[in-house]
């Protein structure tokens, strides 16, 4: 398992904390598990800082800033994903994308991130759909796709009646076969990692925990969350099952080491919280 950069740690760390702060001295302390020079860490602060990520508070304690809390809110969400769905009649959300001609690079990137968050793909050039089975129906999805920086003037909209081929392409656009065999394997290793976590050091197990929770929640926040006609859901329920008892696990591994430090978390914050970089750039 890949270690966290000192970015992604600070990021990481200060959102498990929806209700508080972290002191400098304990994410230095939680730079060294992983083998992040004090300066590293330091160095990503100020540069969170400046660029409005992070915001620090009277004491010089830190904690995340307004330009993370949409991507913060996106990722936590994977504690109630099955609350995030309804039943699919079939229908399709679109998105126009012909307008960002023109476009910067790291712009184009921006917006396709935001995309790629709730699960769209292309259908056709300019146009990418997802189904119609989120909870908050267009409306909802048009809000956090706004949040989490796609341009309003990107059209987003209901997508009916797709004549039988382009509705026949629209549902091969996921890799169902691939996704199950994901969920799968991700079951497994944290199933295998349950019992090595009570066996570990301190240290190892929260390391462990950290990285290999981080990944599942990278998997689950990432997911496209496809109806039961286009991908059955048995596997997924079972990951997001798994995950809720291996975060149990995981605060309970961080849990010393914070109160060491002050830190008293919220209870329901999840403890590992690895933000993807599978998503084409850093949040």
């Amino acid at each position: 398992m890949a270690a966290p950069t000192a970015r992604q740690l600070v990021l990481d760390l200060l959102s498990t904390l929806p209700h508080g702060a972290m002191p400098v001295r304990a994410l230095v302390a939680s730079g060294q598990l992983f083998g992040i020079r004090e300066n590293s860490v330091r160095v990503a602060l100020a540069r969170l800082l400046a660029d409005g990520r992070i915001e620090r508070d009277d004491r010089g304690a830190y904690r995340l800033g307004p330009r993370a809390a949409a991507v913060s809110s996106q990722v936590a969400s994977w504690r109630t994903l099955d609350a995030r769905l309804r039943s699919w009649t079939g229908g399709w959300i679109g998105a126009h994308t012909a307008g960002w001609r023109g476009a910067s690079r790291g712009r184009l990137r921006a917006e396709r991130r935001a995309l790629d968050w709730l699960g769209f793909r292309e259908l056709h050039p300019g146009l990418l759909v997802r189904p119609d089975n989120l909870a908050d129906g267009v409306a909802g999805v048009r809000s956090r796709l706004a949040s989490l920086g796609l341009a309003p003037e990107t059209p987003v909209f209901g997508v009916h009646d797709l004549e039988p081929a382009a509705d026949a392409a629209a549902r091969r656009l996921w890799p169902v076969t691939r996704l199950v065999a994901g969920y799968r394997a991700m079951r497994l290793a944290l199933e295998r990692s349950e019992p090595r976590l009570q066996a570990l050091p301190e240290a190892g197990a929260m390391v462990e925990s950290f990285q290999l929770g981080g990944q599942a929640i990278r998997q689950l926040a990432l997911d496209p969350l496809l109806p039961d006609e286009l991908l059955p859901s048995a596997e997924r329920a079972r990951l997001l099952e798994t995950m809720r008892r291996y975060d149990r696990l995981g605060r309970g591994c961080w849990k010393r080491f914070l109160e060491g430090f002050g830190v008293v978390r919220h209870s329901g914050a999840p403890a590992d919280l690895r933000l993807p970089a599978a998503i084409g750039g850093r949040w």
